[in-house]
């Protein structure tokens, strides 16, 4: 009986902890230690990030406290409006960050371009009532805005993050949470977007995801695959030249997939100003390249026989293998901006290494398959002069 009472004791505190837990991430219990109050709250979907306001529709009145908790020192924050468009351009934002007197600064900054600074500067509506509070790693802006009622209610909301060189404002990552804080909120009904960045961030979301899709499954798997094949098949006589077939086509096949996902990423460069990821570009264009110049020379590949194709062979397995250990590398580098839930990671990382052991077994088969053979052709030639030798003097 006792044992029981115990392990319900456990289990109520276990639910209670987990319960707390799971309120704790959500802005409707909130309570603010200035008891403040406002008629909606709303989740934001990244970056910890959580929105607080009050709108009046008769007078155009929008007031809000933007929370970012889990911050460490040593960070800023911003929250904007954006009344042109879904992106950073154009936003009106309001930006915090603590100072080292260990007061708080805010200030409004008006965003032109992608390579903006956060300077100071008047938004293109009006901003009172302007504060923030920083503590407990969690930094609270307060502000009421004036904006009159457009577009059915619907507002266009970015948020960020950045780290400070004392009290100047560093960019902020290009890469994961800090380029999905993007979402459409409605004043009238408290919804906001079902996906973060809706509209043109969605749909530039959407063309990353294939980008990444389509390079993993073509660089990053099938071309390996391919090198498999040629490598290890070709031992078995009973292959003929199927292996040469299997080996073409799945490297082929992986070079058009992989085009195409070449191509997405360069769209997508074009399409995201002031986003650089400079080594991720850097490796793709030099796979594209490597990979191309590997189509073409087999078209020049000499035939077994011929005193080059030694070279030949030389050429072709080097830039394949750089082909691969760099297409490896620059998967992984995408992985790091895309910044997806952890099994993706964990699965490509499967698949590698499953990949990697498969090979060493295979290579551990093959020089025993080669050197038995050797050994046996060895002794057929031996016996051979043998007999030669004997028929010789019968």
């Amino acid at each position: 009986m006792a044992k029981s009472s115990t392990l319900l004791l456990c289990l109520s505190v276990f639910i209670f902890i987990i319960t707390e837990s799971s309120l704790a991430q959500t802005c409707s219990n909130y309570q603010f230690s200035s008891n403040s109050l406002f008629e909606s709250c709303n989740d934001l979907p990244v970056l910890d990030s959580f929105l607080h306001y009050t709108y009046d529709s008769s007078s155009g009145s929008l007031q809000v406290a933007y929370r970012h908790t889990n911050l460490s020192p040593g960070k800023w924050v911003a929250w904007a409006v954006n009344p042109s468009s879904t992106g950073m351009v154009g936003a009106q934002a309001i930006v915090a960050y603590p100072i080292s007197d260990g007061t708080v600064r805010a200030y409004t900054s008006p965003i032109d371009s992608y390579q903006t600074s956060l300077q100071e500067g008047d938004l293109s509506f009006n901003v009172s009532m302007l504060s923030a509070t920083y503590q407990n790693n969690e930094m609270i802006v307060f502000a009421t805005l004036s904006l009159p009622l457009t577009n059915g209610g619907n507002i266009n909301i970015v948020w960020q993050d950045g780290s400070l060189s004392g009290n100047s404002l560093l960019p902020h990552p290009t890469s994961g949470n800090n380029i999905r804080s993007v979402s459409t909120l409605n004043l009238i009904s408290g919804t906001s977007a079902s996906t973060p960045g809706g509209g043109a961030g969605d749909s530039k979301l959407k063309k990353r995801n294939i980008h990444g899709i389509l390079n993993a499954v073509s660089w990053g798997i099938m071309m390996p695959i391919g090198a498999i094949i040629a490598r290890y098949l070709r031992v078995s006589k009973s292959a003929g030249p199927a292996w040469f077939y299997l080996h073409v086509t799945c490297q082929a096949s992986a070079y058009i997939i992989g085009v195409a996902g070449w191509a997405t990423g360069i769209k997508l460069g074009s399409e995201s100003e002031g986003i650089q990821f400079s080594t991720h570009r850097a490796i793709g264009i030099a796979l594209f390249c490597l990979a191309t110049v590997q189509v073409f020379a087999m078209f020049l590949r000499p035939k077994p026989e011929h005193k080059y194709r030694l070279y030949w062979n030389i050429y072709h397995h080097s830039v394949g293998y750089t082909v691969i250990v760099l297409a490896v590398v620059n998967v992984f580098k995408g992985l790091d901006i895309l910044s997806p839930e952890k099994q993706w990671r964990n699965a490509y990382t499967a698949i590698i290494v499953t990949l990697g052991l498969v090979a060493a077994v295979l290579e551990g088969f093959t020089w025993y398959v080669v050197i038995k053979r050797g050994k046996a052709e060895e002794s057929s030639k031996t016996s051979q002069l043998g007999n030669g030798g004997r028929s010789q003097y019968a």
